[in-house]
This record gives C-alpha cells, structure tokens and sequence, in this order.
C-alpha cells in the first residue's frame, strides 16, 4: 500500500462510486435501496477514502464531531477484495489522526459484531450495546486520543517524568534525553546525535532502542498521572524496524492512538499490559517503526 492515497473524494465521480461502496457494503446485503447510506450529517462530515495505484476505492470512512467534545466513525466499509489486507487499518488512523487535529478527546463508534475484533485490535473498548441495525447487533466503543488534565498538569506530569528518567534510569542522563514537546495526545522525545554517535556518524542503534523504548514508557507514565494509578513499569517485548539512519536531530513520536491496552484494573490490584508503537525520526524524516509491549505491576502497598 505505499503507493495508495489516502484522501477525500474530489470529484463527482468519485464521489459517486464513495457512496456506492458504502451502499454496497453497508446496506445492500440487507436489500436497503440506493439513498439508504446516507444521512444529514454528511455535508459537515470528514469523508475519506483509500485508493489503489489503479485507481480503486479500496476503502472509505467518515468522521463527524460531536458536542462532548469527542468525534464519531461511521461507515466504514471495505471492498470485497481488499478486506483483510490492512485497508480498513489505513482508514481508521487517518480518521483519528484528524479528530486529534480538531482538538477532539475521544473517538466513539458503534461496531457490529463481526467488527468488533477490529476495533478491538486498534485500541477501542466497549463501553455496552448499541441499537440494533436490520437485525444486526451492535456495540457501543470507544478509544480517548487525548489524556484528562489541564496543559498545567499535563507539563507537570513531564516534569516529574524527567526527574524519575534521570533519578532511575542513568542511561537517559548518557543520551541527554529531553522531552520536547507534549500536547495531550503526542509526546516528542529528543536526544543529541552528538554523545549517541557511532563510526558511521549517525545514532547508534542501542541508543536508537533506548531513545524508543523511553519514550514509549514515559507514554505509558503519563497515562497513569490522567487516571491517577500507580505501578511498576517494565518493557516485557519489542520489535523495531530500522527503516534508514538516523543522521541528524533525532526525535520520538509516541502518541495516544498508538497505545492499545486498558490500565484501569492497576486500581484492582491486576497487572496491566498495553501495545505502544513509537516512531523514530531524523530530520523531521521517519526513521525507526518501534512496538512495545509494556507491562504495568501493581504497587506494593507501603508498610504502616
């Protein structure tokens, strides 16, 4: 898919063969006629649809915000011959992606039964049952793209997140790592290429790993700062992929769609595990796919 776009529809054409994806997915196989797959809200909405090299509309989704604050996915639909193969995926995150650029905190959606191991796998919980559609179950989800807390405690939180990196973990201080930015929904990390160098004069990949592999957990700590919990964090897997060097002004990019696992059972005295990606970029270029698989301890309760 590197060579797909991702877009709005832009001509009448297109336009025309969007909802006809969407009438052919979503409402014929239940003999709902032409017209059925839309609604009033489609003038103000976000439409976006996914297409192929050939000029395909592979999938499509829609976006529209609501008055708490939040946004809501509709009718997303994939064709027939490229479900399974990460279209649908492809889709969702652009949506996400622009809820977070309304300023919205939260991203709602009501899943059939068929989806809900979709949604499930990009980070969205269900909060109970949705009305039925055409004798459809449905379930109410929900994925929050932005933490609670004011842009006070918010940089708060990164403060005291750096003193722990540089009262626990010695390493951060060797890399200079900084936190250069977080907004709620995406933290920036940075660390000098200068005491990270290797012989080819780019960032050394341990430092590299560790630049990613912090970044994810200091995510991971500032989500538990929102809901107030407390916990050992340790990184328990990972994977990354060096996609080129990391020549000049390496940042990491974590943000909150990109991390996939409730912590609320930390307040149960149950271990919490959650999937974090992180991106690593040189130059403002990505560099570096990383996943983590984070795991969260309950806190010893302190002796009286």
């Amino acid at each position: 898919m590197r060579h797909w776009q991702l877009r709005s529809p832009a001509t009448p054409d297109e336009w025309q063969r969007y909802y006809q994806l969407r009438w052919q997915i979503l409402r014929a196989p239940w003999q709902q006629p032409p017209g059925s797959e839309r609604d009033e809200l489609e003038a103000q909405a976000y439409h976006l649809m996914l297409l192929t090299p050939e000029g395909d509309i592979a999938a499509i989704g829609r976006l529209h915000q609501l008055e708490q604050g939040g946004a809501q996915v509709r009718y997303m639909a994939v064709a027939t011959e490229y479900q399974g193969k990460g279209a649908g995926g492809r889709v969702l995150a652009a949506l996400e992606l622009q809820a977070v650029k309304w300023g919205c905190g939260y991203i709602r959606l009501n899943a059939r039964d068929t989806a809900l191991a979709f949604y499930q796998r990009n980070g969205y919980r269900q909060l109970g049952a949705a009305p039925q559609l055409y004798g459809i179950a449905h379930f109410v989800m929900q994925k929050q793209i932005r933490l609670d807390g004011s842009s006070e405690q918010h940089q708060q939180w990164c403060r005291q997140l750096n003193d722990t990196w540089q009262q626990t973990i010695p390493l951060s201080q060797y890399m200079q790592l900084t936190i250069a930015s977080f907004d709620g929904n995406e933290i920036r990390c940075e660390a000098p290429l200068a005491p990270n160098i290797n012989l080819h004069q780019t960032m050394f990949a341990g430092s590299i790993y560790a630049l990613a592999t912090l970044t994810g957990w200091g995510m991971l700590y500032l989500q538990l700062q929102a809901l107030g919990l407390r916990g050992d964090q340790v990184l328990a897997d990972a994977s990354i992929k060096y996609l080129r060097p990391v020549a000049a002004q390496p940042q990491a990019r974590c943000a909150l769609q990109h991390c996939s696992g409730a912590l609320e059972m930390l307040a149960e005295g149950r271990k919490a595990v959650q999937h974090i990606k992180v991106q690593v970029f040189s130059a403002g270029e990505l560099a570096v796919e990383f996943t983590g698989r984070y795991a969260v301890l309950p806190a010893k309760a302190e002796a009286v």
